[in-house]
């Protein structure tokens, strides 16, 4: 399993390694046809884990895929979790939806991926959707799993490709946050539940 510095050192030795693979297989090719990161405009930062996320997603859509939608909604942040939607066509379009009813049906897989979990959204301007916040998809997962909700052989690639890209520790702290939560949920059960033998007694001591 490795550390964010050792999966930061790992990538600069695959990137090393693919430019001399790049020089020996496909030598002369122009830089206009390469896309390089540091070079283009643009680009953004992505989940590694994103295309293993939305085969979960589909696999829970029911018939209605939302994994594209949520990549289009990476796709348009700006290296910031939150993201407005001033025009929903527009995301409908990018997600593949068309016709009369595009955006109807866009709004059906957002409200799938909210109901997930994958994105939390504020109504504004342009409709529910205006305000959307993309959450780690990689602790959303790792909560679907607590549900019961994510199939053995799929959550086993994604807890590999998390350990190979060291993102594993995400997976570590989302199970603490959620093991925290569950905590704080019994004793405020605790507390109610104690609360009305706190007010009787009180009552009964107040009257003596």
């Amino acid at each position: 399993m490795l550390t964010p510095k050792q999966s930061t050192t790992k990538r600069l030795k695959m990137a090393e390694r693919a430019q001399q693979l790049m020089d020996v297989h496909f030598p002369g090719m122009s830089p206009a046809y390469l896309w390089h990161r540091k070079k283009n405009d643009g680009y953004i930062s992505i989940p590694r884990t994103l295309p293993i996320v939305m085969q979960a997603i589909d696999m829970l859509s029911k018939g209605q895929p939302a994994g594209h939608t949520l990549f289009c909604l990476w796709a348009r942040s700006p290296d910031h979790p939150v993201v407005t939607i001033e025009n929903p066509s527009t995301f409908a379009s990018e997600a593949g939806f068309t016709g009369e009813r595009a955006v109807d049906t866009w709004r059906r897989r957002m409200k799938t991926l909210e109901e997930l979990w994958f994105i939390r959204a504020k109504p504004g301007p342009s409709g529910d959707f205006h305000y959307v916040l993309l959450t780690n998809p990689n602790a959303v997962v790792e909560y679907l799993r607590s549900t019961g909700r994510i199939q053995d052989g799929l959550y086993g690639r994604f807890v590999d490709r998390a350990a190979e890209i060291g993102a594993h520790s995400e997976i570590v702290a989302a199970r603490e946050a959620m093991a925290a939560q569950a905590a704080a949920n019994q004793a405020a059960v605790k507390q109610a539940q104690e609360s009305p033998a706190a007010a009787a007694t009180a009552a009964f001591v107040g009257t003596s």
